[in-house]
Formats: structure tokens, sequence, C-alpha cells
């Protein structure tokens, strides 16, 4: 919205600056015709080809960056005629002078005044020379692509600054914060029951081997109770038969 209605107000100045010139080079005219000869011929000239730049850039309204190529087209069939035009209402022997040259008008024959008028296809021909020598170089301006466009959204579809939008991306913030904290927590809670159970079967595997070796270590420790003792028997009994031997 902001880009149309800015688009809108160049348009409003710039056919004000068409108006005005206008107004600005009728005075100009009335005065030039008073001068007769090339010198009268060249400054309407020029005040219609100044003109005519004037309305080229005055319609150049747009945004983005202004395209600049060469237009052999533009050049061959509005430039070289405008200029021949121009040239042959000028110098005299060229074909089409006598068609082309300016008019001169008694205005009052008492006094003798007269007025130069130049003839409507010279004044279009100095028109058409100031629109066409800049529209030969430059063209319009860039414009993005409908992929462009999507992917970068124009000012009119740019989410407004504070107020309800502020406070809706506030919340979605939070909510996703929220949600990334409760997702971390899942996970946590994942690991330490993972580590749970994986150090529970751990100790359930410690105490089956525990409780498989237990049996063998009393048998063991009976085999090697009951050699102590029959160790300590025979050393009673070779005791006693020193004993007997010493007696003896």
């Amino acid at each position: 919205m902001k880009k149309k209605t800015r688009n809108m107000i160049n348009l409003i100045f710039s056919s004000f600056l068409v108006i005005g010139y206008i107004v600005c080079s009728y005075f100009f005219s009335t005065l030039s015709n008073q001068v007769m000869g090339v010198a009268g011929s060249l400054i309407q000239a020029l005040i219609l080809v100044v003109f005519g730049l004037v309305l080229f850039y005055a319609t150049r309204v747009g945004e983005g960056k202004q395209i600049k190529r060469f237009s052999p087209a533009v050049l061959l069939l509005v430039v070289v005629p405008c200029v021949y035009i121009i040239i042959a209402s000028i110098v005299e022997g060229l074909p089409f002078h006598d068609q082309l040259s300016p008019v001169v008008v008694t205005m009052d024959a008492q006094t003798g005044r007269t007025a130069m008028f130049q003839p409507i296809i010279l004044m279009l021909a100095c028109v058409g020379l100031g629109y066409g020598v800049p529209y030969t170089f430059l063209s319009g301006y860039e414009t993005k692509t409908e992929e462009e466009e999507i992917a970068e959204p124009t000012e009119e579809y740019k989410t407004l600054e504070g107020g309800l939008a502020e406070e809706l991306a506030q919340a979605e913030a939070e909510a996703k914060a929220e949600d990334e904290t409760a997702e971390e927590a899942k996970e946590e809670a994942k690991e330490e029951a993972e580590t749970e159970t994986a150090e529970e079967a751990e100790e359930e595997a410690k105490e089956e081997t525990e409780a498989e070796d237990k049996p063998a270590e009393e048998a063991k420790a009976e085999e090697k109770s009951e050699a102590e003792e029959k160790a300590e028997a025979e050393a009673e009994a070779e005791a006693d038969s020193d004993t007997k031997k010493t007696e003896e």
C-alpha cells in the first residue's frame, strides 16, 4: 500500500512539473517568436527538446535499479528522423525544407510586427528528440520475479511492529522455549532410566555369578578343613607313636 501511494505522489508531482514547464515554455516561445531567422528557430527547438527531456524523466516513476541498455531501434526510428526534421527546417536545400521551415506571419501591417511559428511536425520532432535520446540508453526499472517476491515479502505484507503482533510473537517464542525444555527433560529422564536399567542388570549379573561361585567356594573350604583335620590327626598319631617309642 505504501509503494502505491508513493508512486501516486511521484506521478502527481511529475504532472505538476510538466504543466509548469508548459506554462514557462509558452512565455519563452512568445518571446522567441520576436527573433527572426535561424536563431529564433534554434531557441524554439531547444525549448521543445528540453520539454521532451522533462517529459521523459517525469514519466520515469518507479522503484529499483534503472535498466541501462542501448536500443538501435529507438535510435533509428525516433532519434534520427527527429534530428533530420530539425536540420531540414533550418538548412535550405534539403528535402522538405519548405514544408518544415517556420512560417513568418505579419502580426500588424501598420507597424510591420511579425512573428515566426513552427509547424506542428517540427514541434513534435523536437519533443521526440528530447524524449528519444535518453530512452535510447535507459529503459524502465528492474522488477523482482515471483520467486523473489515470495522469498522477500513486500512492505505491505510485513508484520506490524508492537501491539498485538509483538505479544503474539513473544507468546510463540515462550511456547517454543517451553517445548524445548520439555523435550530436554524427557531426553534426560530417558537417559537416566537407561543408565539405571544398565546398573540393575550389572548388579543382577554380579549376584548370579556370586551365587554360582558360592557353592564352589564352600566345597573348597570344606575340602580344606577336612585336609587340615586329617593332617592334624596324622600329626597326633605320629606324636603318639613317638611317645610310645620313647617309653619303651
